[in-house]
C-alpha cells in the first residue's frame, strides 16, 4: 500500500513538474528562514552556559534609588573593593574576580601598535572554563609582568602558538618594560561574552586598596562565584549590610566634600548566564557581544509570517491543482477508496513535498549562512545542526508543516462526489471563501512588511543624511594619547606646512562627564570638552550668543568657558553670558560663560542633544582633528602619517575619518534595514506564488465563461480585466487590514528615536502600489494566458 502512494505520488509531480517545484520552493524557503532563527535563537541563549560552574557563577551590580525609594538607574559597573571585600566578609561567596578594559602599547621590533587588552585578577582561569593550549591556569597570572596571549595574539606575534617563556614589550609609565608569555589560550568561544587576546595582571596599588572612596570609583566589572548551596537572596542582603556598614567613613568624606549623596545604592548579584540577553544590566565594559530578547523576538516574528505565509501558499496550489484530479479522485471512489485512505494518498504526497523542501531547506541555510552571520554578527554553521534538541526541533517544525500545509487540502479532496466529478457536475471550489481569506492573510502579512521595510529605510536615510549642526566632511581623527599643548602646537605648525591641510584643532579622546553648580547653586551634569581656540570654527559649530575662545584673551584658558543650548535650557538662564559655574570640588574653582554654541548633534542622532561644555584648560588632549582639501585624500594622510611618526615615534599611528565614525552609530540599524528588506521580498515573492495558484484555480473554473465571452466579442483586455479585479479587491483588502496594524507598529518603533522621520502618508501609499502593482502582475499573467487561449477547446463538451 505504501509503494502504491508513494508511486502514484511520484507520477503525480513528475506530471506536474513546474508546480512541483513552486511548492517545493516556497516551502524550501520558509523552513529555511525557520531553521536560520532557530540557530539564532539557539545561540542567543546559549551564551556564556559553556563555563563548568556557570550556575555559580555571578556579576555584582548596581541599582540607584533615591530617598523614596524609586529605581532612579542601573549600573552594571563596580570598582576595586567591591570583588575582595564581598569575598572576605559574605557568607556564600567563595572566591571573585576583577575584569577591566583597557589598551596598551606593544613594541616589535621597530613596529608599534596599540592592542585592546584585558586586565584580570589571577583567579580568572579558575573561575571561568577557557581551555589553555599552553601554560599552567593556576599561576599564569601571578607574576604582575606576565602576559597571556590567544593563539591568534601569539601567531601574530611571534609566528608560532608555542610562545610561553617569549618576551614582550608593553609600554608601562613612560617606557617599555618586558612582559613574559606565561600561558597561551585556545580561541574563546564565539559565544562568549568574553573575548580577548591579551590578558594582563590586574594590578591595585596599596594606596588604592586602602582609600574609602574607592566604593564609589565604578570602572570595571566583579564576578563572583558562589558556594553551591548558597542562598542567593541571603548572599545579596548580606552584601548590603556589609557596603552600608564599611561605607560609612567614605559617604562622610564624600558628603563633605561634594554635598549630601541624594542616590542610595543597593547591591546584586545577575547571573552570568542571564547577562547576554539582560536590558538592564547589559555586557558592556570590556564585555562584548550584548543583545536584547526583542531581536529574537523580532526574527522569531518575521519567519513566522514566512513560514505562514510558505503554509498558505502551499495549500492554494494544492487546492488549484485538484481540479487535473478531480476524475482521478471519481474513479478512486467508484472502484472502493475509503475516504480515509484518500486523506493518506494526500497527506503523504503533502509529506513527499515537504521532505523535498525540508531537503532544499538544508541546501539553502548552508549557502546563506555566510550572509545570515554578516547580518546578525553571529558566525552560525551547520555544525549547531548536531544538537539533539535542535534536531527534534527541526523534525517538529518538519511534521507540523506537512500537517498543516497538507490536512486541510486532503479533506478538501477526498470529499468529492464521484458522480459529480466524473460527469463534470462538479463546481470546483465554490467561491473559494477559504483560499480567498488565504491571499488576504498573505497579503496583509506581506504588505505590514513591506510598509515597515519603507519605514525603517526612510529613518535610516534620514540618520545618515540629515544636518549635524557641524562640518564632518573630510575631517580626519589622529588618536595620539596624552597630546600636551606644545605637542599639539608643534604637530599644528609641521602639518599646516602642506598646503593640502586646511585646518587642526585638538580635542580630548572619548567622552568626558562631570558636574558643576549654577549661580543658583543647582547642581548641573554634561559633558566636558577640551578644546582650544580653533575647534569652533573648524568644525563650522555656529555661535548663538558671545564669542569663540581666542589666543588674544590670554585667560580665556583658566577662566573661560563656552556651553550650548542645551546646557541654558537645563540651567534655566535667561541671559547665559557672564554666567559662573563652580567646580567646587576642583578648590572652588569658577569659570565664566563668554559665548553659547548652536545645539549640534555631537552624540548619535539615537540620542537626544545633552548639556556640553567646552574649556581650554590644561587638561591634556587624546585627538588631533586635522581638515584636509577634497580630492587630496591619499597625499594628505600620507603627509599625516610620516609627520605623526616622526613626531612621536613611541606612540602608535591610527586614523579615522569623523563621518565614518559617525556612520557607525547606525550600524544596527543598517543590519536591520538589510534583514527588513530579505524579508519582505521573501514573503511578496511566496504571497505571489500562492495568488498565481489562485488565479489559475480560478481561470480554469470560469474557462467555459471566458470561451462564451470571446464568441460574443469580448476582447483580451476586457477579460484580463474581468479575471484581475476580483484579485485586486482583495489585495486592496488586505491593505485595509495591514495599514492601521503596520502604522501602529512603526509609531511604537519611532519612539525609539529622538530624532524621527515623520510618519507620513508617502510611506503607505509607496507600499501600496507596490504590492498592487506586483498583484496586478502576477495575475496578469495567467488572466492574458487564459484570454488568448482557443475558446472552441474551452467550449467543447464530451
Amino acid at each position: 500500500m505504501l509503494k502504491n502512494y508513494l508511486t502514484i505520488a511520484l507520477r503525480n509531480l513528475g506530471r506536474n513538474k513546474i508546480y512541483a517545484f513552486i511548492n517545493i520552493a516556497g516551502l524550501g524557503i520558509g523552513l529555511a528562514c525557520s531553521m536560520l532563527i532557530m540557530l539564532y535563537v539557539k545561540d542567543e541563549v546559549s551564551y556564556d552556559r559553556f563555563h563548568d560552574n556557570v550556575k555559580n557563577i555571578y556579576r555584582v551590580v548596581r541599582q540607584e534609588r533615591d530617598k523614596s525609594g524609586k529605581k532612579t538607574g542601573n549600573d552594571p559597573n563596580t570598582g576595586y573593593f567591591q570583588g575582595p571585600k564581598f569575598a572576605a566578609n559574605v557568607p556564600g561567596i567563595k572566591s571573585f574576580v576583577r575584569i577591566q578594559s583597557g589598551s596598551r602599547d606593544v613594541k616589535r621590533a621597530d613596529e608599534i601598535t596599540s592592542s585592546e587588552l584585558l586586565y584580570v585578577d589571577s583567579s580568572f582561569f579558575s573561575i571561568f572554563s577557557f581551555p589553555l593550549e599552553y601554560g599552567n591556569k593556576l599561576n599564569c597570572l601571578k607574576d604582575p609582568y606576565s602576559v597571556v596571549l590567544s593563539e591568534e595574539e601569539a601567531k601574530k606575534q611571534f609566528g608560532t602558538a608555542n610562545a610561553v617563556g617569549k618576551i614582550m614589550q608593553i609600554k608601562e609609565d613612560d617606557g617599555f618594560k618586558p612582559y613574559t608569555v606565561t600561558a597561551v589560550v585556545k580561541k574563546t568561544p564565539e559565544n562568549s561574552s568574553i573575548q580577548f587576546n591579551m590578558l594582563l595582571p590586574l594590578k591595585v596599588a596599596a594606596e588604592q586598596e586602602q582609600n574609602p572612596e574607592n566604593w564609589f570609583n565604578i570602572f570595571l566589572n566583579t564576578f563572583v562565584v558562589l558556594q553551591p548551596n548558597a542562598n542567593l537572596t541571603a548572599v545579596q542582603k548580606g552584601m548590603q549590610r556589609f557596603y552600608e556598614q564599611d561605607s560609612k567613613n567614605a559617604v562622610k568624606i564624600l558628603t563633605e566634600k561634594y554635598g549630601p549623596m541624594n542616590n542610595k545604592t543597593i547591591y546584586q548579584l545577575q547571573s552570568y548566564a542571564d547577562m547576554h540577553l539582560s536590558t538592564d544590566f547589559p555586557a558592556q565594559n570590556g564585555l562584548t557581544n550584548a543583545s536584547k530578547p526583542l531581536y529574537s523576538y523580532i526574527l522569531s516574528g518575521i519567519v513566522l509570517f514566512i513560514l505562514l505565509i510558505a503554509c498558505i501558499n502551499f495549500v492554494n496550489l494544492t487546492i488549484a491543482r485538484a481540479l487535473r484530479r478531480t476524475k482521478e479522485i471519481g474513479i478512486r471512489k467508484v472502484i472502493g477508496s475509503e475516504r480515509k485512505q484518500l486523506i493518506f494518498q494526500f497527506l503523504g504526497e503533502t509529506f513527499l513535498l515537504s521532505l523535498l523542501a525540508f531537503l532544499l531547506a538544508i541546501l539553502l541555510v548552508q549557502l546563506v549562512t555566510p550572509v545570515f552571520n554578516n547580518l546578525s554578527n553571529k558566525a552560525l554553521s551547520l555544525s549547531y545542526l548536531l544538537d539533539v534538541k535542535l534536531i527534534s526541533g527541526y523534525v517538529l517544525l518538519f511534521l507540523l508543516t506537512g500537517f498543516l500545509a497538507g490536512i486541510y487540502p486532503a479533506l478538501i479532496l477526498s470529499g468529492y462526489k464521484p458522480v459529480d466529478t466524473l460527469y463534470n457536475r462538479f463546481i470546483p471550489g465554490g467561491k473559494n471563501y477559504i483560499q480567498r481569506l488565504l491571499v488576504v492573510v498573505q497579503f496583509a502579512l506581506a504588505s505590514f512588511l513591506i510598509i515597515a521595510t519603507f519605514t525603517l529605510y526612510s529613518q535610516f536615510n534620514f540618520l545618515t543624511h540629515e544636518k549635524l549642526g557641524y562640518d564632518d566632511n573630510n575631517l580626519v581623527m589622529v588618536n595620539k594619547q596624552s597630546l600636551s599643548k606644545d605637542e599639539a602646537k608643534l604637530f599644528k605648525t609641521e602639518l599646516m606646512k602642506n598646503p593640502s591641510i586646511t585646518g587642526f584643532s585638538p580635542k580630548n579622546g572619548g567622552q568626558w562627564g562631570t558636574v558643576a553648580k549654577t549661580s543658583s547653586d543647582s547642581t548641573m551634569q554634561f559633558s566636558y570638552e577640551t578644546v582650544d581656540e580653533s575647534y569652533v570654527p573648524l568644525l563650522k559649530i555656529k555661535l548663538q550668543q558671545g564669542r569663540n575662545f581666542s589666543k588674544f584673551y590670554p585667560s580665556d584658558a583658566d577662566n573661560s568657558v563656552l556651553v550650548n543650548e542645551a546646557f541654558v535650557k537645563k540651567a534655566r538662564w535667561k541671559n547665559p553670558l557672564e554666567q559662573k559655574l563652580n567646580f567646587w570640588y576642583d578648590n572652588n574653582k569658577k569659570y565664566t560663560v563668554i559665548g553659547v554654541v548652536k545645539d549640534y548633534h555631537f552624540q548619535s542622532l539615537g540620542q537626544e542633544i545633552s548639556p556640553q561644555l567646552f574649556t581650554m584648560k590644561d587638561n591634556g588632549f587624546g585627538v588631533a582633528f586635522i581638515k584636509i582639501k577634497a580630492g587630496k585624500e591619499t597625499a594628505s594622510l600620507d603627509f599625516i602619517q610620516k609627520t605623526f611618526k616622526r613626531l612621536f615615534p613611541l606612540n602608535p599611528y591610527s586614523y579615522t575619518f569623523k563621518n565614518e565614525e559617525n556612520l557607525k552609530n547606525y550600524e544596527a540599524e543598517a543590519k536591520w534595514k538589510q534583514i527588513m528588506l530579505y524579508s519582505a521580498v521573501l514573503t511578496i515573492f511566496i504571497s505571489c506564488i500562492g495568488l498565481f495558484g489562485l488565479s489559475v484555480l480560478t481561470a480554469e473554473k470560469r474557462i467555459k465563461e471566458i470561451g462564451i465571452r470571446k464568441v460574443l466579442g469580448a476582447s483580451v483586455n476586457h477579460v484580463v480585466t474581468i479575471l484581475s479585479v476580483d484579485f485586486i479587491r482583495l489585495v486592496a483588502i488586505s491593505l485595509v487590514i495591514a495599514v492601521p496594524l503596520a502604522w501602529l507598529a512603526a509609531n511604537k518603533w519611532l519612539q525609539n528615536y529622538p530624532y524621527r522621520i515623520n510618519l507620513g502618508w508617502e510611506i503607505f501609499v509607496s507600499a501600496g502600489l507596490l504590492v498592487i502593482l506586483i498583484a496586478l502582475f502576477t495575475v496578469s499573467f495567467q488572466a492574458v494566458k487564459a484570454a488568448i487561449a482557443n475558446p472552441v477547446k474551452s467550449l467543447r463538451t464530451e
